[in-house]
Parts: C-alpha cells; sequence; structure tokens
C-alpha cells in the first residue's frame, strides 16, 4: 500500500500488511463498513452462509484452529469452513503476495449472533466490534464500491458487476416526537423551526408542521430509538452551555430522611467496625462451590449458569469465605495479623427474599481491638471468641439494636467451633448473628491456618425502632436512693447456660433489679456429678424509698424461686 495509507493505519495502532488487507482495515476504520478479501482462485465453487456444523473447524487469519457449533454463521465453499461471519476470516483463503484474482465481500450480519460467536470463540476483532454494534445497512454497497476504487487506483485490474444478494432494503424507523419533548426535559425553550432544521441538518427526515412530527432515523444512527434520544441531539447541536445556572430551590421545612434505613445502618456498621481498627474489604459475590457448600450454599438454584471462572460458580451463602480467604492470602505475603470487615448481600434462595444486608468480620493472627503483635510491655495474644462477640455486638449497637436485651445462645452454625462460638438473639425466635472461632474442618476445607475468629451479623432483621413523638431526649432521672449489691451462689445442672440464670434473676423483680452478672464458676466433686455452681452479683436500686430488711428478704426469695422455677438450681449452701 501506499506510503500515505501505511502512515495512517499506523497513526491508529495498525500494522500495514498488504495493499488488499490495508484498504479492508482503512475502509473500517474510515467509513465504520468492516469488509474482507478472499483470494478467489483458494474458493472451491460458490461462497455459501450457512450454519456451522457439528465438527466443522476453521484455520483463522490469526494462525489459531477453532472448533465450531451449529449456533455460529459461517461463509463456507465446496471445500469447507471460509470464515467466520462477522469475526474473523480464514487463513487458506486469505490474500497474500501472489493473489491477482480478489473477492471483496460487504455483508450484514445480526448483531446479537456476532457478539455471542465472538464471545464464545474469545475472539475480539475490529469487525466484531462493529458488527455487534450495528453498522449502515445502506451503506453495504457504497463500501463494497469504495474499496473497489481503491484497489483499482493502487493496484490495477478489472472489476466485476457488484452481486447482491439477500438484501431487501432498509426501513427507517419512524419516532412520534413532540417538540416540546425539549422544554420538558432540558428546560430550555429551541424555536421549533430550529430544533426543526436541527434535525434535518443530522440527516433526519421530518415530516409534519404541527407540535407532535413523524421523525425518521438514518440508516447510520441504530442508536437513536425514541423521544429522548432526539432531544439529546437538539441539544447536542444547539449547546448545553446555554441552560441557565439556577440556585437550588429552598425548603419550607427541614428536610425528611432521604436514606433508607438499611442505606443509614450499612453505613452506620461500616464506621462502627472501621473505628475498631478493622479494614474494610469487597470480596467476590461468586465462590467455589466447596466453599458454598462448607457455609450452608451449594443450592442448584444459586449455581451461575456462565460463570466467568470455574472457581468462582455459586453466588455466596456467607460473607465470612471471601473475608477467610483475603485475610489468608495476606498472611501468605506476611502480614499475618489482619482483620477485615465487609458490609454487602448474601444469597439464601434465588427469590428476591433470600437477599440478605450482612454486615461481616473476620480476625487473624493478634489482631485484636488494643493492639497486635509484639512490645517490650508484653505480646497481645491470639484473636479468640470474645473478641469475635464484641465485634458483633459493636456493629449491632451501631445499626440501633437493643443491645440491653440481646441474647447469647449456643448452637452456632457448623462451621464454627462448637464450644467456642455462640447465636445472637432478640427473643427466642430473631437470630441477629453469630460468631465465634472456626471449626477446623472449615479451615481445612478452606485451605487456610493461623487463628481465626468471625462473625456475622444480619442487618436486615435488626427490628425498626418505635416511632417516638419528639427527638428530645427525655429527662434524666436519678434515683435518690444508694444502689445495693447482692451475692448469689447457685448449684445447677452444666448443661444449663450461665444467660439462663442470669435471665432468671433478672427476671424476679424488673423494677428493682437493674443488673445481674456473672463472677465465678466452680466445678468439683462435693457439689455432685454434673453440677456445677454459678455465682452472681444482682444489683437492686430503690426507687420509691430505703429497702428494709423484710423488703430484702422477700426480694432474695423471689430470686431463688425464679432461679429455681427456669433452671432448676438451689442456692448453695
Amino acid at each position: 500500500s501506499p506510503k500515505w495509507m501505511q502512515q495512517r493505519l499506523l497513526a491508529i495502532g495498525l500494522r500495514p500488511i498488504n495493499a488488499l488487507v490495508d484498504i479492508t482495515n482503512y475502509v473500517t476504520f474510515d467509513r465504520g463498513r468492516p469488509l474482507h478479501v478472499f483470494d478467489a482462485k483458494k474458493v472451491a465453487g460458490n461462497l455459501v452462509v450457512r450454519r456451522g456444523r457439528e465438527g466443522d473447524k476453521v484455520l483463522a487469519l490469526d494462525g489459531r484452529e477453532y472448533e465450531l457449533t451449529p449456533e455460529m454463521c459461517v461463509i463456507a465453499d465446496d471445500n469447507g469452513i471460509e470464515s467466520i461471519a462477522g469475526v474473523m476470516g480464514g487463513e487458506h483463503s486469505g490474500c497474500d503476495e501472489n493473489t491477482t484474482d480478489v473477492l471483496i465481500e460487504s455483508a450484514l450480519w445480526a448483531p446479537l449472533n456476532v457478539a455471542r460467536t465472538g464471545r464464545t470463540l474469545g475472539i475480539i476483532t475490529d469487525a466484531r466490534y462493529r458488527f455487534e454494534r450495528g453498522v449502515d445497512p445502506e451503506f453495504m454497497v457504497p463500501g463494497v464500491e469504495l474499496a473497489t476504487n481503491l484497489v483499482l487506483e493502487l493496484c490495477g485490474g478489472q472489476p466485476t458487476k457488484t452481486d447482491v444478494v439477500g438484501y431487501a432494503g432498509h426501513t427507517a424507523k419512524v419516532v412520534s416526537f413532540p417538540l416540546s419533548e425539549v422544554k420538558r426535559l432540558t428546560g430550555i425553550e429551541v424555536d421549533k423551526a430550529e430544533s426543526l432544521d436541527i434535525l434535518t441538518r443530522l440527516g433526519f427526515g421530518v415530516n409534519g408542521n404541527g407540535d407532535v412530527v413523524e421523525v425518521s432515523v438514518p440508516s447510520w444512527r441504530p442508536d437513536v430509538d425514541g423521544k429522548a434520544d432526539l432531544v439529546e441531539e437538539v441539544m447536542r447541536i444547539h449547546g448545553v452551555d446555554n441552560i441557565a445556572p439556577q440556585p437550588l430551590g429552598a425548603h419550607d421545612a427541614v428536610n425528611g430522611k432521604i436514606l433508607t434505613t438499611l442505606q443509614i445502618r450499612t453505613g452506620s456498621a461500616r464506621r462502627a467496625l472501621a473505628v475498631r481498627g478493622m479494614m474494610e474489604a469487597v470480596t467476590w459475590s461468586f465462590i467455589p462451590a466447596r466453599h458454598a457448600e462448607l457455609f450452608g450454599g451449594g443450592q442448584d438454584s444459586l449455581k451461575l449458569s456462565n460463570p466467568i471462572a470455574a472457581d468462582m460458580s455459586d453466588m455466596r451463602p456467607s460473607l465470612l469465605p471471601g473475608l477467610i480467604a483475603a485475610a489468608q492470602r495476606n498472611a501468605d505475603r506476611g502480614l499475618g495479623d489482619v482483620a477485615l470487615f465487609e458490609v454487602s448481600g448474601t444469597y439464601e434462595s434465588d427469590a428476591p427474599v433470600g437477599q440478605r444486608r450482612v454486615a461481616s468480620g473476620v480476625r487473624r493472627g493478634t489482631a485484636k481491638l488494643e493492639g497486635s503483635g509484639r512490645n517490650w510491655s508484653g505480646n497481645s495474644g491470639n484473636v479468640g471468641v470474645f473478641d469475635a462477640k464484641a465485634d458483633a455486638i459493636a456493629a449491632l449497637e451501631a445499626c440501633g439494636a437493643p443491645v440491653d436485651r440481646l441474647q447469647i445462645e449456643t448452637g452456632a452454625p457448623a462451621w464454627y467451633h462448637p464450644g467456642r462460638s455462640g447465636v445472637i438473639k432478640l427473643g427466642p425466635k430473631v437470630v441477629l448473628g453469630t460468631f465465634g472461632e472456626f471449626h477446623p474442618k472449615t479451615l481445612e476445607g478452606l485451605d487456610v491456618s493461623g487463628p481465626l475468629c468471625g462473625f456475622e451479623v444480619y442487618v436486615d432483621a435488626i427490628p425498626e425502632p418505635k416511632a417516638k413523638p419528639t427527638k428530645t431526649k427525655p429527662k434524666l432521672e436519678l434515683s435518690p436512693f444508694q444502689a445495693v449489691k447482692r451475692d448469689f451462689a447457685f448449684v445447677v445442672d452444666k448443661a444449663v447456660e450461665a444467660g439462663t440464670l442470669t435471665r432468671a434473676a433478672l427476671g424476679a423483680d424488673k423494677k428493682l433489679i437493674t443488673a445481674v452478672s456473672v463472677f465465678d464458676l466452680f466445678e468439683g466433686a462435693s457439689l455432685g456429678e454434673g453440677k456445677k455452681s454459678v455465682a452472681i452479683e444482682v444489683t437492686i436500686q430503690p426507687v420509691e424509698k430505703t429497702l428494709t430488711d423484710q423488703d430484702f428478704e422477700a426480694l432474695v426469695a423471689k430470686i431463688v424461686e425464679n432461679v429455681k422455677k427456669q433452671t432448676g438450681g438451689a442456692l448453695r449452701s
């Protein structure tokens, strides 16, 4: 090809090959019309357009062999496949320095079929890029004539008559366009005559004189589909700089809540966990099938039909697999003490109600709240269940959960260590989260190691707070009487949880008893087989009067009776 053409191709990053190929590339970029040239002497019989067949293979111009499917469109001759329609030509019929007879192809291909073929075969070409986005159907014949003239000018030769097959002509798309749409969508008053003149100069056909006109879209504008597109064309020429700046209008009252409750809680959870020294991570929503099965997933309904990778085949049922894997990747690179969190969605089913909003986090190594690593004053210990519990409670508190009424129970999911984990509940049925150290089998299944603990808090499960008539805080009411603390030790079965005992003591008199805490645990042969002693401290706050000895004796009796009733425990003698 001549020097001027080579320079232009090099300027856009294309490598000149030979005159014929350079001409097709030049027309492709200059006019948006992909072309292909065949060496006519290498074509056996007539070229036909057909679907691929099972077992069809073609050696393409990139030197690679591709296996075709019946969904793909191809150009073939008597010898077999010569080109992948709209994507790439074949090596067998390609032009080289010995070519004397040339067949120029200018075709129209279905955009979806070209896109699907290119994606399936993994081929990205300039022709595919244009065909899958739509080309001008009316430039098919002028395009081949332009290429023919360039061949004659640069290479010489004698052309034959252009043969057009299968093209029925272009039917222009017609859009009903109310001229008032320009004012409605942009706020600018554009004169009717100017709007019609702009559309006409851009190649649109205008029919009608009223407030609503029929606009026919030119063949080279497949991107124009409706009224809003025509408004954009008018404004593009009229000038968006003609839009006068307007100040925001003032509101008569204080604005109401703009964000939803879930959005507010998501932001609050992020801030609370970041304050606790954790780094926010963004992990994939797709995880390997074996990881999904470890965390309660793996259902067929949550498997991707077209995964982007073999090890990203399932929608995640939990945020923990991704966070644990991220912590391990950091450890593999020498950062073993990491604390990561994420607030995002998990998927329990393919229904809308199966998507949850979850705040989750993991700590590894010695990444505690108070610091990690070694220090002259004492090294940090490994993270554990209580670190995960504190993180979970902090996230719940930030989201507005009533932390004073939360209950900690056993029965965490199987991926946690059974003796070092817990479930956070609000009442007997509402589960707000889980926390704990991870089961060794879970860590083995994820191929990770090291001290690890984590939590998950279900942000969307937290009940909405009751609406208050005013945002003003109520007055602080303090009792003028001194609080009294009494210690109790109860002998209960080993299976009885300490939380059950403290709730029983607290429920003896909710008006006077303000707090109950465990301060000692004892197990020994003196208590009997299968027994343990739990010592609690009960805080009693008089409100109306100073309590007498008789009042205290009655209250103690109620506490002992309530504990016995709910736990079967007896006061230790």
